[in-house]
């Protein structure tokens, strides 16, 4: 029987790793108890977290316990990890709300039936602490030296950090000790920023409990030239129907680079490993035949199989059925054009100012998403064999097809 381990880093998941040869080996002889943390900092998640939420599905088919965690305590900080600036604030509220959108959503990837899994959320914990019983009895434990040596920490020093978010990595070291002493959790795991703070709880779990615990990150999900994954003309690619339309989601996938069919195959879908390389090695106008796969499975996996197969036939119907799309207006466009630009220039505005209204009043459209951003820059994922549509107003469309710059 294979061992997940080994099925992770197959597929790509693994970045950086605790004691691997022990952690393989747990994996192979126990039934682990692994938590993955879950931050409400927004009213649903999005593609960034869909690629944990995967991993944690591996691991459950193996037949391990996930620990879904949701942060209604380090949820009033905010992790500082890879931002420039402090998060916004949240209310209390707004907290509990995000928080119980998101155990709605998780439990469509995972399977809490008879104990298969378990969520928790951390403010059950977090929020009773008293400050100074924590400064001696976990603060101890950490030093301040070793802390701003933390990436997390260095990409903020210049610009200021403050001493709120500093406490969030003694917060999310203490779940992870809080979590092995209740529910004898032996592994965490998260986006490969969070390797620091995955490492203070390993090291607070070994001095505080004498207990071996693991930390295991996944790669962040990211395009081959390495920009994030999942940033949209709309804002973030929101795994909330909601938010982002099961059409946009399927349209999102369709439309990846060549470059990333592979990887995404991989680590967003259950397809076995000999089709990920099989569509993988499909070239020429042949590889679209395994965007369109991938597209499908992934939606299926999120909004379910009856949303991807309406996805799928309307992504057909407006691209390739009927003649749609060659009965539209043509406007030529270019990979890191601004889009008002490439629609002035092509007359469908009679002015950029007309433009900039239409798209405040939220009448203008790319690939059915609306677009919120007057500054738009159109990338490759926008183009589909070369075409994006574009909608104005209600019942106005136009066909942009790419030029030869390169985005």
């Amino acid at each position: 029987m294979a061992n997940v381990f080994d099925t992770l880093v197959e597929r790509g998941f693994v970045a950086q790793c605790t004691n691997e040869k022990e952690l393989r080996e747990l994996l192979a002889t126990e039934r682990v108890s692994f938590y993955i943390g879950f931050d409400p900092t927004a009213d649903s998640l999005h593609a960034g977290h869909f690629i944990a939420l995967m991993a944690m599905a591996h691991l459950q088919k193996a037949g391990h316990r996930p620990i879904c965690l949701v942060g209604g305590g380090t949820g009033t900080v905010g992790d500082p990890s890879g931002r420039t600036d402090m998060r916004k604030m949240l209310t209390d509220e707004d907290i509990e709300h995000n928080c119980e959108c998101f155990k709605k959503q998780i439990a469509r990837f995972i399977d809490f039936s008879d104990d298969k899994a378990i969520m928790v959320n951390n403010g059950d914990w977090l929020r009773k602490l008293n400050y100074i019983d924590l400064l001696r009895d976990v603060g101890a434990c950490f030093t301040v030296n070793r802390m701003l040596a933390a990436e997390c920490y260095k990409q903020r020093w210049e610009k200021g950090l403050t001493f709120l978010e500093f406490n969030y990595m003694v917060m999310q070291a203490y779940d992870f000790l809080e979590l092995n002493r209740r529910y004898g959790c032996r592994l965490e795991m998260g986006g490969d920023d969070q390797w620091s703070n995955i490492i203070a709880g390993v090291e607070l779990n070994r001095r505080k409990n004498g207990t071996a615990v693991y930390g295991l990150t996944n790669k962040l999900l990211t395009k081959s030239d390495g920009k994030k994954m999942g940033k949209t003309a709309g804002g973030a690619l929101w795994l909330d129907a909601d938010k982002t339309s099961p059409y946009d989601f399927y349209q999102y996938w369709r439309n990846v680079d060549d470059a990333d069919v592979e990887k995404c195959l991989s680590l967003l879908t259950f397809l076995p490993m000999e089709e990920v390389h099989r569509l993988a090695s499909l070239e020429g106008a042949k590889i679209n035949d395994a965007k369109t796969i991938l597209a499908y499975e992934v939606t299926k996996i999120v909004h379910g199989e009856e949303e991807a197969k309406k996805a799928r036939a309307g992504a057909q119907q407006v691209f390739g059925g009927a003649g749609a799309a060659e009965n539209m207006p043509t406007v030529p466009a270019a990979c890191g054009q601004k889009l008002l630009d490439v629609l002035a220039a092509g007359k469908v505005f009679a002015s950029k100012g007309e433009g900039r209204r239409l798209i405040a009043q939220n009448g203008l459209s790319l690939n059915d998403e609306k677009v919120q951003d007057v500054d738009y820059i159109l990338q490759e994922s926008d183009f589909h064999d070369g075409t994006a549509i574009v909608k104005k107003g209600k019942k106005k469309f136009f066909k942009l097809e790419k030029g030869t710059k390169v985005c």
